[in-house]
Formats: structure tokens, C-alpha cells, sequence
């Protein structure tokens, strides 16, 4: 009989004939459940398909949804507690797919590589070493308050995302170079700015799909879906390696008296060995980067945040008016306004800059996580994005309360790690913290009765945030009026 006419019954483990899969796919299904049942993480728990594959989680990466995607599996699956080690746990070869021909103390997973670059440049950054640089970081300030004054005079609103945006990498530039990028002076988004504001974007595609990315920059094959992105990046690197020559420039004309920099340990270092000329201008992109996007998103979200809740509008305006109009940093230092503070640390703990899980490897030994043995050489990773918003550390977590750190409990300091934590944390965080501090005073002082703008079709739909590797809104916009 032609067994291929043949009604069979589905038995395909009796059965001589499998009519789909084929006695291949049939060994290769049972290979790939048995290598699943056997992995040690079988039974941490999750969707069904995490079992086979990561994808759905790279997809959600390059959407910008991550962040909402784990927290939403945290409260379903559970294990909401972040892992906390006495042993250092490395950052994960996720860094260099993310930021590909780079080596610098963001993205190197090599500990020893880390603590050098770390020793060179962490004292300029550092309180101390910052009080150099107030006056510039001022100026700067006060030349972005101004150009959102003018603007709002002539275009009926002000777009402070975009004049934080050039206020924050102004200040990096000169800070790093010895001279700023001059977008406060010329006002107009250039082509440094759009590639900024895309170079985020293609690390979370490297990220994503780097066995990809790798074979397309080793057989020069351009990907359509991030050509531009792409392209952006490497104008980013042509950025940090002009600005290391003006400052060279600079340094020859000025000679041993030129304007330090929070650079010019680097330098010196070169000179003595430590640093290569390669790892010099790797650091040049890290600083372009993640000095400017970073804060002005946290700035911007402040703004937007505290112009919205009319009650804490007029207290923080109302706690400001013990400053003078032309107040220095110094001044705003002395006059201890501590419900400043509460606004900063909210508006971190509620727009994490950084939302997403920062992978780390699991160091020699494992570790116990949440109840689970994870071995050594596996990722795992904690978001800010769900830490911040645990409502046993933080009640009522979706509101904006700046009130809620007057009282700061032991599980809210446990669980706030807007710049890391470890000896990984954020080298620039005290650059953020004054940037914030003379952004947020300045602004309020100067324009009281700020709130959000209908103009041009701007309505609340475009603060929602974008969360790929940092957040931002929507359209890249921010239009207030001032008045």
C-alpha cells in the first residue's frame, strides 16, 4: 500500500513516518528540548520562548520598549530583588558590541584596563577637581537661558531640549578641549547635533544583532536598516579626533600656561606611556557622547515635570527666591536649598537616563540571585528603570513627588542608582549633579511661570519617553512657554 495516502494516526514516536518535521527535525527538536531542560537556568522563571531564544528581548532593545518589557516580566514571573555581590562582577562583552573599535573606561570589560584609565581621569571630575571649571560651566548656563528667553520672543515658545542639549555639549567640549562646539553661539542644530542624537540608536543595533554588524565591517556589506546611524557614528569619531587637534592647536599657542583641561592628565599621560594616541580619542567620543545627551534629557524631563504640578512649581520657585538674580554656583551652594535636591533626585529616580539593565558577567564561583544559582559566565542585569519604580522603595512610584526624599528610607537609598553604583559608577556624575543644580535654579528663577506649549502640535504624547540605551522624548522636542 502507497503509505504516503495513508490516514496516519500521530504516534511519531511509534510511527516509521513523521509527516512534518522528518526524523532529522524530530532529533533535532528532542536535542534542543533536552539541551533546554538540562541548562541551569530552566527553571528560573519566564516566558515560555526564553527558553529557546533571546530575540523578542533584542527586538524590544531596538524599538526602545526594554525597559517596560523586563518590568512588566518582573511583576508577572516575580523576582524583583537586584543582585548585590561582594565579588566585583565585570561588565559583559554587550559594551563592545554596543560600542564596537572602542576600548575606554565606559565599555571595557577588562578590570585592570578600567582602574588605569579610571586613575587618569577621575580626579578633574571630581568636586574639587571642578571648581576650576565654574565660571565656564556658568557662562554656559547663562548663554542657554538666554537663548531660550530669544527664542520664545520671536517663536511664541522655547525648545529647552534643544537649548539643553547645547548647553551640555558645549560645556563637555570645552571642558575636554579647551573649547566648546559654539552650538550656544550659532543656535542652529547642526549635523553634530542629529548625529548625537543618533549614534544612541546604533549602539542599540550593534547591541542587538552584533554577529551581523560584524559581517557587514568585515566584508564592507552596508545595512540598510542602520546606514544612516551608521554613518553618524563614524562622523562622531571624525568629531573626537578634530577636537584633540584643536586642543593640540591650542596647547602649541599657549603654551605650558593654556587652560587646563579635564583632559590634560590624558595627555601628560601619553607622554609618559600610559595612554596610547588611540585610547586618547576613544575617550574623546565616550566624552562627546555621554557628556551631552545624557544630562540635557534629565534637564529637559525636569523642566517639563515640575512645570506640569503647579504645587511644586511654587515651592521651588518660591524656595529659589532667597537667590540673588545673577547667583553663582557657589551662592546656590551656601543657600542650601535642599527641595533643589529632592527635584534632581526625582526627576532621576522617575526618568532614568540610563533605563535599561546594564549587563554584567557573573564572576568565578556564581552567585545566588534571587533564589537561583547563576554560574559563572552568564549576564544578568538590573534596570533602573524597575528599580526605580519598586513600590515597596518608592509608594506611589508613577508619581512625580519630589516631597518623598525629605524623608529618605534605607529601601529608597538600596534601590536609587541613577549613575550606577560600585566601582563602575558614573565618572561624570558631579559634572551632572552642577549642571543640573545651576540648569534647574537658573531656569526657574529666570522664568517662574514656565509650563508646556500647545505650538506647533506639542502636546504631552511627546514627553513620552523613548528608552533605548538613554532616554529621550519622543520627537526630540520640548516646547515651553516662558511667560
Amino acid at each position: 500500500m502507497d503509505t504516503a495516502s495513508m490516514d496516519v494516526t500521530p504516534e511519531p514516536f511509534i510511527s516509521n513516518h513523521v509527516p512534518t518535521l522528518g526524523a532529522l527535525g524530530l532529533i533535532a527538536m528532542l536535542l534542543l528540548l533536552s539541551s533546554t531542560l538540562n541548562n541551569p537556568l530552566s527553571q528560573v522563571p519566564g516566558p515560555w520562548y526564553t527558553r529557546f531564544t533571546d530575540v523578542v528581548g533584542r527586538l524590544h532593545w531596538v524599538a526602545g520598549s526594554k525597559a517596560p518589557y523586563i518590568h512588566n516580566l518582573h511583576h508577572k514571573y516575580g523576582c524583583q530583588e537586584h543582585f548585590q555581590d561582594q565579588n566585583e562582577f565585570p561588565k559583559s562583552r554587550w559594551y563592545l558590541d554596543f560600542a564596537p573599535f572602542i576600548v575606554d573606561v565606559f565599555n571595557t570589560p577588562d578590570i585592570p584596563t578600567h582602574r588605569r584609565f579610571r586613575r587618569l581621569l577621575s580626579a578633574p571630575l571630581s568636586e574639587s577637581g571642578l571648581k576650576d571649571f565654574l565660571p565656564q560651566i556658568e557662562n554656559k548656563v547663562n548663554l542657554s537661558i538666554q537663548g531660550m528667553a530669544e527664542e520664545y520672543k520671536t517663536r511664541g515658545a522655547a525648545d529647552i531640549y534643544k537649548w539643553w542639549l547645547y548647553l551640555t555639549t558645549d560645556v563637555i567640549g570645552e571642558l575636554s578641549f579647551g573649547e566648546s562646539f559654539r552650538m550656544l553661539e550659532t543656535k542652529k542644530t547642526s549635523q553634530y547635533i542629529i548625529d548625537l542624537q543618533n549614534v544612541g540608536k546604533f549602539g542599540s543595533y550593534q547591541s542587538a544583532f552584533p554577529s551581523l554588524f560584524r559581517f557587514s565591517y568585515r566584508h564592507g556589506i552596508p545595512l540598510p536598516m542602520s546606514s544612516g546611524a551608521q554613518a553618524s557614528f563614524q562622523r562622531m569619531r571624525t568629531y573626537g579626533s578634530e577636537s584633540i587637534s584643536r586642543h593640540s592647536a591650542i596647547v602649541e599657542r599657549e603654551g605650558p600656561d593654556s587652560r587646563p583641561t579635564v583632559f590634560t592628565k590624558l595627555y601628560k599621560a601619553k607622554d609618559e606611556a600610559n595612554i596610547t594616541q588611540d585610547e586618547i580619542q576613544d575617550h574623546a567620543l565616550t566624552y562627546i557622547v555621554a557628556g551631552s545627551d545624557t544630562t540635557s534629557n534629565t534637564l529637559t524631563y525636569l523642566v517639563w515635570a515640575v512645570s506640569r504640578d503647579p504645587e511644586v512649581k511654587s515651592r521651588l520657585v518660591k524656595e529659589l527666591g532667597v537667590l540673588p538674580d545673577d547667583f553663582t554656583y557657589e551662592e546656590l551652594q551656601q543657600a542650601h536649598i535642599l527641595y533643589l535636591e529632592h527635584v534632581i533626585d526625582e526627576t532621576l529616580r522617575r526618568y532614568p537616563v540610563a533605563p535599561s539593565g546594564l549587563p554584567r558577567e557573573v564572576p568565578q564561583g556564581g552567585a545566588e540571585l534571587c533564589g537561583y544559582h547563576i554560574p559563572a559566565g552568564y549576564t544578568v542585569a538590573t534596570q533602573n528603570y524597575s528599580l526605580h519604580q519598586d513600590p515597596n522603595a518608592f509608594p506611589n512610584p508613577e508619581k512625580f513627588d519630589p516631597s518623598r526624599w525629605e524623608n529618605t528610607t534605607p529601601a529608597m537609598k538600596d534601590a536609587f542608582m541613577p549613575f550606577g553604583g560600585g566601582s563602575r559608577v558614573c565618572i561624570g556624575l558631579h559634572l551632572a549633579r552642577i549642571e543640573l543644580r545651576l540648569g534647574a535654579a537658573r531656569f526657574f528663577k529666570r522664568f517662574p511661570n514656565a509650563k508646556m506649549s500647545s505650538l506647533e502640535g506639542m502636546t504631552e504624547e511627546d514627553m513620552i519617553p523613548k528608552l533605548f540605551f538613554l532616554i529621550h522624548p519622543q520627537r526630540h522636542r520640548c516646547l515651553m512657554e516662558l511667560e
